[in-house]
């Protein structure tokens, strides 16, 4: 087994680890803040509402829970609470990771720039935003209550992307080149050796097939977050961090390319659910590894 997954606060978690022991982390993070709270969590397995909003059946389908990421508004106290979360954990993301190692960070357009603003006061560099290319259920809606009067209008656009910021913490070395062979981390692993990483990458919704090993309500898909941990070692060595773990989606791409790899995970019923599903997504898909470095 190449992997850990531990049941623990990530911020406790990581103010314990020694520092420069983790090579890149790649994480989804509870982005409204809000709607991971033990509180809201418990409102959601009773489907009770609170700020996870059931959807209406859509083709005869059952579809799972959406946060109301409309919570988060433009006041001052939310802008503030955001940067406050990410600017704490960004500073105990500098000291774990090795100097020149990434973060991948998912994120929304409605908060990417207040994340990325604390990001930077925590030290970290800004090293660009990949685009995942995904439709999904949120937005292009009319306005609530007035669907008829204002038939022709939309409140936001409908998403058909989703960002995944990219940082990270600078070089201890002069030279790239001498950070890689000191700490194994400062630059991306390439898809082959003619075609580097690129930031635009097309990604489908999350196969059911995966949601039914782990029904997170944040699962990212298999052939995605591979794409992502492969580019996050550049030398393919090192250990992956998945501070905010929910259903395994990142441990089991490490897994599958085997990687070492480490999830922390507050919640006990999605710590539980991970320990479960790492193992049969890693399995999913055995010919993804070769398929990663044979393309292009």
């Amino acid at each position: 087994m190449t992997y850990k997954l531990i049941n623990d606060n990530c911020f406790d978690w990581m103010k314990n680890r020694e520092e420069n022991s983790i090579t890149a982390i790649v994480t989804d993070p509870p982005y409204g803040v809000k709607e991971y709270t033990e509180e809201e969590l418990k409102k959601k397995r009773n489907a009770s509402g609170g700020i996870w909003r059931i959807p209406p059946a859509f083709d005869g389908r059952k579809r799972s829970p959406l946060p109301r990421f409309s919570v988060i508004n433009d006041s001052p106290l939310e802008r503030d609470n955001v940067y406050n979360f990410f600017i704490d954990w960004g500073r105990l993301a500098f000291k774990v990771l090795v100097p020149g190692g990434h973060i991948f960070i998912a994120s929304t357009p409605l908060l990417s720039d207040i994340v990325s603003r604390a990001l930077r006061d925590a030290g970290l560099e800004r090293r660009g935003e990949i685009v995942r290319v995904v439709k999904t259920f949120r937005g292009g809606d009319r306005p609530k209550g007035a669907e008829k009067e204002f038939s022709m209008t939309t409140v936001i656009p409908r998403g058909c992307w989703e960002p995944w910021g990219l940082y990270r913490k600078p070089l201890s070395e002069r030279t790239v080149a001498k950070n890689l062979k000191r700490w194994k981390a400062g630059a991306l692993h390439r898809k082959s050796i003619d075609t580097p990483f690129c930031d635009l990458i097309e990604s489908g919704k999350t196969p059911q097939c995966e949601r039914k090993i782990s029904n997170h309500p944040s699962l990212k898909p298999q052939d995605f977050m591979r794409i992502l941990v492969s580019a996050a070692l550049p030398l393919q060595e090192g250990i992956i961090l998945d501070p905010f773990c929910g259903g395994g989606s990142t441990i089991a791409a490490a897994e599958a390319l085997g990687f070492n790899s480490i999830g922390v995970e507050q919640d006990k019923d999605f710590y539980q659910m991970a320990k479960n599903a790492v193992p049969k997504l890693s399995q999913l898909y055995p010919q993804s590894e070769k398929l990663l470095f044979e393309e292009g």
